[in-house]
């Protein structure tokens, strides 16, 4: 499923800023060696994460889904000075993508990996979050909202990727589709959450941003 008309989607990458060199050469090699691309926010989304990170000025930054980074890099933008990004990922297949381009970036030293399930990591970061990014399994999405809740202070604000799911999420999924079961309960649950603020933007696979406003 294409996301927008390609010449629609190349008029507004053409009228926004350029992705950085960096992030140009590490969305090439994701096509040409990385399975799923599609995966990668991608030119568009990332200069979008990045303009959220810069109004935001987030002190410190959760990300659950690496994939090779290219997100976590955009977001790092707009970091406080001694601002931290903790980026979670299982597949520890993409470490050598990761090590290369974080180790490249002006922000590497910011950027904090860990390796593992994300529901037993985030326990263990002694901090509070200003701003989090789930694209991971989105079985999972209703017990990353809970477990990150109480590390969020008020005012925090929170970012899911791929919550249109290429337009599955308006139909009845089959039993076995965990992913949209998933997704659509994540989706109703945010739409009724009077403790949040937020808007479901149809951006490329449907990107939910959200503001914690009630503890």
């Amino acid at each position: 499923m294409e996301f927008l008309d390609n010449k629609l989607q190349e008029y507004a990458n053409n009228h926004s800023s350029k992705e950085p060199q960096l992030l140009y050469e590490l969305n090439r090699e994701t096509y040409q060696k990385v399975l799923q691309p599609r995966m990668l926010s991608g030119h568009f989304q990332g200069r979008l994460l990045s303009m959220i990170s810069h109004m935001l000025k987030p002190k410190n930054i959760l990300e659950i889904g690496t994939y090779t980074g290219y997100s976590a890099l955009c977001m790092a933008e707009g970091l406080q000075k001694g601002g931290e990004l903790h980026t979670i990922d299982l597949n520890d297949e993409l470490q050598p993508y990761l090590e290369k381009y974080f180790g490249k970036s002006e922000f590497g030293n910011q950027i904090k990996m860990h390796w593992g399930n994300a529901l037993e990591i985030i326990p263990k970061i002694k901090c509070e979050f200003d701003l989090v990014f789930i694209d991971a399994d989105k079985e999972n999405y209703s017990a990353y909202l809970e477990i990150i809740w109480d590390k969020l202070p008020v005012g925090a604000h929170i970012l899911a990727d791929n919550v249109l799911w290429s337009g599955k999420v308006l139909e009845p999924a089959k039993p076995k589709d965990k992913d949209t079961i998933g997704l659509q309960r994540f989706n109703k649950e945010v739409a009724e959450n009077p403790k949040l603020e937020k808007v479901l933007l149809p951006i490329r696979d449907g990107l939910f941003l959200m503001r914690k406003i009630k503890d």
